[in-house]
């Protein structure tokens, strides 16, 4: 016999079944999930924070087996909510709901959980060349990006500090110039959206962290841009800053918690004194303006003492690397941030990937200073930053010092004082302060400093020398994008917006293309850029033999008291030994070979690195001025 079901009991079930499939939530119920998406198997806990109209009055769930809400945090303001969720080890890759409900409202969000990749791949190491790009100079792959109506700043090439339209497809499209060169690995300055009214093409204040600039591309061609450069055997290190961010983040209208940055009334900026993080004697009010004073007022300073900001970088770290495969981090202003829990980060970050290396920006002249911040350094008050690499600004400033030209300056800006080689010895004979020395970035230029073409009075010979040294030195080489064709602007003042100049080529209808041999000879007869095809030439043969140079990317050093501003240093192992004689003074020079025989003993002809021929030195052997000998041989 059939039983008649109650009107009340059909509501009943229909109630049960609204209740079991809640309807998907639109925008204005929430309006930012982060981070987007999560993968099975990570160490990095999982913190989704939601954004939504006093999303803190919901309750929360997960549909799906394997993921489920350990804990709730409640923020200081009512529209956010960090949700702990535990990933369990037999979580499968899929979609899942979080489900929102107060009482009758119930609505739910779709999160994608995907498969951890192989992390076994190699970061940057000595046996690379890292080509630092801004990446809105080098090359417009794509015109109809370069304003867009979802941000601010519109372009206009003809302004030093304006947008000019470079991209992540000119980067695409010229990843077979950086590989010819000899450059194993490519630095772009922050790619990540930065809404800024003016100034934004630097990207150093950022806008959204889980973004790119669509100025620049978007997400997904970002990481078309990585796997594309690692097909090409080129690397790939993202610029990020944990530090700051912009007053155009989407944060700074309503931030979770009141401390998420620092707010300081009245407003103060830092006091830029970077021996404060290592000072013993420092005053608390002196470390507490460094760490929480803005580095200017466009740039707000974020408060990683807060846990929640911590978390949201450590996992935002972590969750770029996953996304695009990367190979590695530079951090900005990085000794700006806050102490210990910038240790914490850099730990999340390797406890997840092992391999994985990161430089810190960590600009001072002092050794000591510099030293502190790299991990494994035993520090006396036994702080371990849990940074893996450092910036060598006491070699850069020496190696500048000693090939400048001096030169009248703009104004009443006092001549630039020479140098010569013996400050390159003594910046060398510091190594002993350093914990690892293959993890220090070896550079003599970047997008903060002048250009070194200026420097060095645009000569070809300076410039021939500078980069023998940086291609034969300890350490991690890094140059910037230009200088292998001696990119210059006539002067030796910082003008950011002129120095990280257009590359020749990277836009249409630019008079010449030095992208190509055929527009690097063109160019012979250009006042500007005469020299750019044989220094070119020059830079591409040492960079490509020192790609399999092991000897140079692990070898040690011997050098030599410089004599009449001539330097000379062996890299050296047990089966390889490689010569490097700087002539820097302007006559030409006697080897006087024998003066190394407690190296050189046994050693029979060589090869000049440079012309490929076969060389036996000796005492007799003469170097022109302005010249480089560098000479390799089996032992």
């Amino acid at each position: 016999m059939i039983k008649k079901i109650s009107v009340a009991v059909i509501l009943a079930l229909m109630a049960i079944s609204l209740q079991a499939k809640p309807k998907p939530a639109t925008s204005e119920q929430i309006s930012r999930v982060e981070p987007p998406c999560w993968w099975t198997g990570m160490k990095t806990s999982l913190q989704i924070m939601v954004q939504g109209p006093q999303i803190s009055t919901f309750d929360v769930e997960i549909k799906g087996k394997g993921l489920s809400v350990s804990k709730i945090h409640k923020a200081d303001h009512p529209d956010f909510l960090f949700i702990d969720v535990d990933v369990a080890a037999d979580a499968k890759a899929g979609e899942y709901e979080i489900v929102f409900t107060k009482g009758k409202e119930s609505f739910a969000y779709p999160y994608q959980i995907g498969r951890k990749s192989d992390a076994s791949r190699q970061s940057f190491s000595t046996s690379d060349m890292i080509y630092l790009i801004v990446p809105d100079r080098f090359a417009n792959g794509d015109p109809s990006n370069d304003s867009t109506e979802d941000t601010e700043e519109k372009a206009r090439r003809e302004a030093p500090m304006g947008r000019h339209g470079g991209d992540i497809q000119g980067i695409i499209d010229h990843l077979d110039y950086i590989s010819d060169l000899g450059a194993t690995a490519i630095w772009m300055t922050p790619l990540l959206e930065d809404d800024a009214r003016r100034g934004s093409y630097h990207g150093y204040a950022c806008s959204d962290y889980y973004n790119i600039d669509p100025r620049f591309g978007d997400n997904e061609l970002y990481r078309k841009m990585v796997t594309e450069a690692h097909s090409k055997g080129v690397k790939v290190i993202m610029d990020i800053v944990t530090n700051h961010c912009g007053t155009s983040h989407w944060w700074m209208e309503d931030m979770p918690f009141k401390d998420w940055v620092h707010i300081n009334e009245p407003y103060y900026t830092t006091n830029h004194t970077f021996s404060l993080g290592v000072d013993p004697n420092a005053s608390a009010s002196d470390v507490k303006q460094m760490a929480d004073g803005w580095f200017v007022p466009s740039m707000p300073d974020m408060n990683l003492d807060n846990p929640f900001v911590l978390k949201y970088f450590q996992q935002w770290a972590v969750w770029w690397i996953e996304y695009s495969g990367l190979d590695g981090f530079r951090v900005d202003t990085y000794f700006y941030n806050e102490k210990y829990p910038m240790s914490q980060w850099c730990k999340a970050v390797t406890d997840e990937y092992p391999w994985f290396n990161i430089v810190g920006e960590n600009w001072n002249a002092n050794p000591d200073m510099v030293a502190y911040w790299q991990s494994g350094k035993p520090n006396s008050d036994g702080f371990d930053s849990n940074l893996p690499s450092i910036m060598d600004f006491p070699l850069r400033d020496a190696v500048n010092n000693a090939l400048a030209v001096p030169s009248e300056e703009d104004g009443d800006r006092p001549r630039r004082r020479q140098s010569d080689m013996m400050e390159v010895y003594d910046a060398l004979s510091h190594d002993f302060v350093y914990h690892d020395l293959s993890k220090m970035l070896l550079f003599w230029s970047n997008h903060d400093t002048p250009r070194i073409g200026d420097i060095f009075g645009c000569s070809p010979d300076k410039m021939k020398l500078a980069f023998a040294m940086l291609a034969t030195m300890r350490g991690i080489p890094q140059m910037f994008y230009g200088d292998e064709m001696m990119f210059a602007i006539g002067t030796t003042r910082r003008d950011d917006g002129r120095l990280r100049m257009d590359f020749p080529g990277g836009w249409e209808g630019d008079a010449l293309n030095l992208f190509t041999r055929e527009g690097r000879e063109e160019a012979r007869g250009d006042e500007t850029f005469a020299h750019a095809a044989d220094l070119h030439s020059y830079v591409r043969t040492l960079l490509n033999w020192r790609k399999g140079k092991e000897v140079i990317h692990s070898g040690r050093t011997m050098h030599f008291i410089p004599q009449d501003n001539t330097y000379a240093y062996f890299r050296y192992n047990d089966t390889d030994l490689v010569f490097v004689f700087i002539n820097n003074s302007d006559k030409e020079a006697g080897l006087n070979w024998s003066r190394y025989a407690e190296i050189t003993g046994g050693l029979g002809a060589g090869r000049d690195v440079i012309t490929g021929q076969s060389v036996t030195l000796s005492d007799d052997t003469r170097v022109p001025a302005g010249n480089a000998l560098v000479v390799e041989f089996t032992r």
